[in-house]
C-alpha cells in the first residue's frame, strides 16, 4: 500500500540521473549564500527585516547556468539549495546573537566574537538540517497534496520554466545595477543625503521635538515592495506614533535633567556634568541639542522592547494550537511509518534515486557528537561541565520540537510567515525556567540562556528554509541525499562569512568612537531590535532589573492593537525602530499598492507576483543595497581607506550651493525618482 495519496511525477523522473552534486554547483551555490547572508545580516541589522533568497538564487542559477556554466536544472537545484543556507543562518544569528551585547553590566559582551558566532551558527544550522532528515518522507512526500511549501513550489516552478530565467535575471541585474549606482552616489560621493529630516525645535509651544526623516536607500524600498503595502504600513504606524506622538509629548512634560539621568542610568552618560550621549547633552544649558534622539533612547525604546517582547509572547500564544497539532500530526502513526520506510530505503541499494536520503543512523551519530561539541568547546558559557551539559541537553530537544514544527508551519504558510521569533521566545522562556529550576540564576547565566535561544533560532530558520528547499527537490526529481549533503556545505560556509560580517558591521566607525560608542550594532546605525527583545526577556527572568514602567506601557500599546486586528509583533518593531527606517520601507510599499491597484483596474494581476518584474526588481535593489552599505562598511574599518572616502564627499559644495534643506530636498528627489522606475519596471509587468 502507498504511503502517498497520490501519484507524484518528478520533472526529472528517477530513472535519469543527470548531473547534480557538482563542484561548480557547490562552488556558485557557496558563493550566493556569501552574497545573500552578508546582505541579510546588513539588512536584519538595521531594520529587523528579512527576505527570502531562495527565489532570487533560483533565477539568477538559471541565468548563470545557462550562459557561462552549462548546468542542468538539478545542478540549478543544487545552486538555489546551497545558496538558500545563507539568509536561513544569517536570519538565525542576527535576531539573537546581538543580544550579547545588552545583557546586564555586560555579562555576555565577551561572548560577542566571532568565534562564539560562527560556533553557534554553525552548530544550530547542522542541527536544523540534520533533524529534517528523517522528517522529508513525513512532511515532504507524504503530505505533498496538503503542504504546499510555497517557497519551495515557487522555486521549482523558477527552474522548470527555465527558458524564460533570462528575462527573468535581467530585471533583477537591472535593480541590482541601480541599487550600486544609487549606493554610490549616496555612501562615497554624498550627492544624496543619507537621512533627510524635518523636525520641529524644542522651543515650539505647541509640537515640540517632532521629526520626520527617512533613511532613503534602495534596500529600504525594495523590501517595502516585497512586503507589500500592510506590513509596511503597521511598520510605519509604529514609527509614527513614536516620533509625531510619543517624543513631543514626553519633550512637553519631562524636563532636560530628567532625561539626561534617565540616559546615565541606562549608560549612555556618564554623569550630568559630562556632555554629549545621545542627542548631544550640554550640561552648562542643561538642554539636548536634539531633545528627540535623547528621548528615543532614554524611553522610546524601552518602550518599543516592551512591545516587541508583547507581540512575541501573543504570537506565540496564537501558534500554541498550530504548534502543537503540527507536532502530532508530524508523529502520528503514518508519520512514523514514513521516518521507518525512510530509514529503509536509505539504507538500500536499489532505492530509488528520487528517494535516497542520508541515513538516520547520521541523524543519530550526529546529534550525539553536536551535543558533545557543545559540552567540550570552550566557545559554549558555562561554569561547570553540569551547566554545558544542561545547554547541550535542551538544546537537542527544544531543536528536535521546533524543527519540526517550523518545518510543518512554513509548509502552510511560507518562511517569510514563521515564527521564528516565537519559538525563539519559548526556548529562552523555557530555558530560563530550567535553569531558575537549578538555582542558576543571575547575570552570569544570562549568556548562557541566550545560547541556547540563539541556537534554536538558528536551526528553526535553517528547518524551514531546508523543508522549502527539499520540496523544490521533490517536484523537479532531485537527489535528496545531494540536498542534505549541500545545505550542510551551504551552512559551514555561509556560517564563516555571516560571523565576519556581523564583527565587520560591528566596528565603530571613526565618528561613532568620538561619540564614545564601542559597538555600532545597538547604535542607530544597527538598531538590532530582536538582539535587543531576547536580552530584555532574558534580565527580566533571571535578574529582574529592568525599568518595568517602560516595558508594561509598550507591552499594552502591543495589545491594544493585537485587540483592534493590527499584528502587534510588526507596528511593535515599528514603535521600537526609528521612523528613519520604516518610513522609506513605506514608500516601497505604497508603490506595490499603486501596482496592485492599477493592475486590478485594468484586470492584468499577475498568477504569481513573487515572478514578476516588479519583485524581480525590488529583489535586485535590495541585494545591490545591501552588498553595497556591507562593502563600505569594510572599507571603513581602516581609518586610512575610511578618509579616503571622506575626501570624495560632495556634500559641502552641494550644501553650500543648495543650502541644507536643498541639499536634503534634492535626495528626496532622487529616491522618489527611484520609486518611479521601480513603478514603470512593474507595470511592464503585463509584457513579460
Amino acid at each position: 500500500m502507498s504511503l502517498t495519496t497520490h501519484v507524484h511525477k518528478p520533472f526529472v523522473p528517477a530513472t535519469e540521473s543527470p548531473a547534480e552534486f557538482t563542484l561548480k554547483a557547490i562552488i556558485t551555490g557557496a558563493v550566493f549564500g556569501v552574497l545573500f547572508g552578508a546582505a541579510t545580516v546588513y539588512l536584519s541589522l538595521k531594520a529587523g527585516l528579512s527576505v527570502s533568497a531562495s527565489i532570487p538564487i533560483a533565477v539568477l542559477a538559471i541565468s548563470l547556468g545557462r550562459r557561462f556554466l552549462n548546468t542542468t536544472i538539478l545542478e540549478n537545484n543544487i545552486i538555489q539549495t546551497t545558496g538558500s543556507a545563507g539568509e536561513s543562518i544569517a536570519s538565525g544569528v542576527v535576531f539573537t546573537m546581538p543580544g550579547f551585547l545588552f545583557l546586564t553590566a555586560g555579562s555576555g559582551a565577551d561572548f560577542f566574537n566571532y568565534w562564539t558566532i560562527l560556533t553557534l551558527a554553525i552548530l544550530g544550522g547542522l542541527i536544523g538540517t540534520l533533524m529534517m532528515i528523517p522528517l522529508r518522507r513525513s512532511l515532504i512526500v507524504q503530505e505533498h497534496g496538503t503542504l504546499p511549501y510555497p517557497e519551495g513550489t515557487a522555486c521549482a516552478s523558477v527552474l522548470i520554466a527555465g527558458e524564460k530565467g533570462g528575462d527573468f535575471a535581467k530585471t533583477a541585474y537591472q535593480g541590482l545595477g541601480m541599487a550600486l549606482l544609487y549606493a554610490l552616489l549616496q555612501k562615497v560621493l554624498h550627492v544624496i543625503a543619507e537621512v533627510p529630516v524635518w523636525a520641529t525645535r524644542q522651543t515650539n509651544r505647541y509640537f515640540p521635538s517632532a521629526q520626520i526623516s527617512g533613511e532613503i536607500t534602495p534596500e529600504y524600498l525594495g523590501v517595502g515592495y516585497i512586503i507589500g503595502f500592510r506590513i509596511s504600513a503597521v511598520l510605519v504606524g509604529g514609527g509614527i506614533l513614536a516620533w509625531l506622538a510619543l517624543i513631543p509629548l514626553l519633550a512637553s512634560v519631562v524636563p532636560g535633567d530628567t532625561i539626561a539621568l534617565q540616559l546615565q542610568k541606562l549608560g549612555y552618560l556618564a554623569n550630568l556634568q559630562t556632555a554629549g550621549g545621545p542627542g548631544g547633552w550640554n550640561p552648562t544649558t542643561h538642554t539636548f541639542s536634539d531633545t528627540a534622539a535623547a528621548i528615543y533612547r532614554a524611553y522610546i525604546r524601552q518602550i518599543g522592547a516592551g512591545a516587541v517582547t508583547a507581540g512575541g509572547f501573543m504570537t506565540l500564544i496564537k501558534t500554541i494550537p498550530t504548534i502543537v497539532s503540527s507536532f502530532r500530526q508530524s508523529f502520528s502513526r503514518a508519520s512514523i511509518s514514513a521516518i521507518e520506510t525512510e530509514n529503509a530505503l536509505s539504507e538500500s541499494p536499489r532505492t530509488p534515486r528520487t528517494e535516497q536520503d542520508l541515513s538516520v543512523r547520521i541523524v543519530v551519530i550526529g546529534s550525539i557528537v553536536l551535543a558533545a561539541l557543545m559540552v567540550v568547546l570552550p566557545q559554549i558559557p558555562g561554569d561547570s561541565l553540569l551547566t554545558k551539559l544542561l545547554i547541550a541537553v535542551l538544546v537537542i530537544v527544544f531543536g528536535f520540537f521546533f524543527v519540526t514544527v517550523a518545518s510543518r508551519i512554513v509548509g502552510l504558510i511560507g518562511s517569510s510567515s514563521s515564527p521564528v521569533s516565537g519559538m525563539t521566545i519559548a526556548t529562552i522562556m523555557g530555558t530560563s525556567l530550567v535553569f531558575i529550576g537549578f538555582g542558576l540564576t543571575g547575570k552570569a547565566y544570562e549568556p548562557a540562556v541566550l545560547v541556547v535561544g540563539s541556537m534554536i533560532c538558528v536551526a528553526a530558520a535553517n528547518a524551514g528554509g531546508t523543508s522549502q528547499d527539499l520540496k523544490t527537490g521533490y517536484i523537479v526529481g532531485a537527489t535528496p541525499k545531494y540536498q542534505q549533503m549541500a545545505l550542510f556545505i551551504g551552512v559551514i560556509v555561509s556560517s564563516l562569512v555571516v560571523g565576519a560580517t556581523v564583527k565587520i558591521l560591528d566596528t565603530p566607525t571613526p565618528d561613532l568612537i568620538a561619540q564614545g560608542i564601542t559597538h555600532a550594532i545597538g547604535s542607530d546605525k544597527f538598531p538590532a531590535p530582536q538582539g535587543t527583545l531576547m536580552a530584555t526577556l532574558i534580565k527580566g527572568l533571571l535578574s529582574f532589573s529592568l525599568d518595568w514602567q517602560f516595558v508594561l506601557v509598550g507591552a499594552f500599546i502591543a495589545f491594544v492593537f493585537e485587540l483592534v486586528g493590527v499584528s502587534a509583533l510588526a507596528f511593535a518593531v515599528g514603535l521600537y525602530l526609528p521612523l528613519s527606517t520604516t518610513l522609506p520601507i513605506f514608500a516601497g510599499g505604497l508603490v506595490k499598492a499603486i501596482v496592485d491597484w492599477n493592475a486590478k483596474r485594468k484586470g492584468t494581476v499577475e498568477a504569481d507576483a513573487d515572478l514578476g518584474k516588479g519583485n524581480l526588481f525590488a529583489t535586485g535593489l535590495v541585494a545591490g543595497g545591501a552588498l553595497a552599505g556591507v562593502a563600505v562598511a569594510l572599507l571603513s574599518v581602516n581609518d586610512s581607506i575610511y578618509n579616503a572616502l571622506a575626501s570624495l564627499t560632495l556634500e559641502p559644495m552641494l550644501g553650500s550651493v543648495l543650502g541644507e534643506g536643498g541639499y536634503m530636498l534634492l535626495g528626496a528627489l532622487i529616491f522618489a525618482g527611484l520609486a518611479i522606475m521601480l513603478w514603470r519596471v512593474a507595470q511592464g509587468r503585463q509584457n513579460t
